[in-house]
């Protein structure tokens, strides 16, 4: 079965017509240029800027495409490719640049599955990105707590750091269809926020499984990276919220830095929905 965007507006099917998005209300959306379509209701919210700004989205593309978390990467794909499904849907929530989302995509033909892959982000900049990065993803600027995606039509659905909503998981996710969930350990980063703070503090970390699902798989990944450029560093502490959260007198700190080794350490947890 073929899946399709639908309205943010009524809920409905939107089929596509050329470069546009249209339901049978006759609620349509353009395709920017690059490929992806904002379905984000703007009137919904009071901010003119939604998610990850031109800044925050070129310094995590650099710093990715050097390879630094391809481990977690590595380790997501393990999980993906594990699906039945000869012709899989998956959706990534809070794809950003599509740096994860292209690599599970390839993955997957690489199986010999043929899939359909979306990528929700709030920021039009990390889309922009994403397009250009891989043409035969579908990229929607959407809110993860309003997946712009039918009901039970995943078979799925991953996410890295970014928030989400569990009842939206579970209304998209077909039956037996996973949800991954990719988050901080609680020494990641340390050997940056010992760079940064006077008293460093360890991550929260939480693992409470949703209802409606069972856990199927939990797997810890850890490395240990060295930074040997200003540039990989300033990137690495411009893609945290460390940098939007910490005083100028400390920001200077790391802009003097040239060498930095500091832990990764990822969690990787695969539900199922019952």
């Amino acid at each position: 079965m073929k899946v399709n965007f639908r309205c943010p507006v009524c809920g409905n099917i939107l089929n596509e017509d050329g470069k546009t998005y249209r339901c049978e209300n006759n609620h349509c959306f353009d395709k920017a240029k690059q490929g992806y379509v904002n379905l984000l209701q703007s009137q919904k919210s009071s901010k003119k800027r939604h998610g990850d700004d031109t800044l925050m989205v070129k310094a995590r593309q650099d710093f990715l495409e050097k390879g630094y978390y391809q481990n977690l990467c590595d380790e997501l794909i393990n999980a993906v490719i594990k699906t039945e499904s000869d012709e899989p849907v998956l959706v990534d929530l809070g794809c950003g640049e599509c740096w994860y989302t292209a690599q599970f995509y390839e993955s997957l033909v690489a199986e010999g599955k043929h899939p359909a892959v979306f990528g929700i982000d709030i920021s039009k900049q990390a889309l922009i990105t994403g397009s250009r990065r891989f043409k035969d993803l579908k990229l929607a600027v959407a809110s993860t707590s309003d997946i712009p995606l039918p009901d039970e039509s995943c078979d799925i659905v991953v996410c890295v750091f970014a928030p989400y909503s569990e009842s939206e998981v579970l209304r998209v996710l077909r039956s037996g269809g996973v949800f991954i969930k990719a988050f901080p350990l609680e020494n990641h980063l340390m050997g940056l926020k010992s760079a940064i703070y006077d008293k460093p503090y360890k991550n929260e970390v939480s693992c409470e499984i949703c209802d409606g699902f069972e856990e199927t798989d939990f797997v810890k990944t850890y490395n240990k990276i060295t930074l040997e450029t200003n540039e990989d560093i300033i990137n690495l502490f411009k893609m945290t919220p460390y940098y939007y959260k910490t005083g100028r007198n400390d920001q200077i700190k790391i802009e003097n830095l040239s060498f930095l080794q500091t832990e990764t350490e990822f969690g990787i947890i695969t539900y199922k929905k019952v």
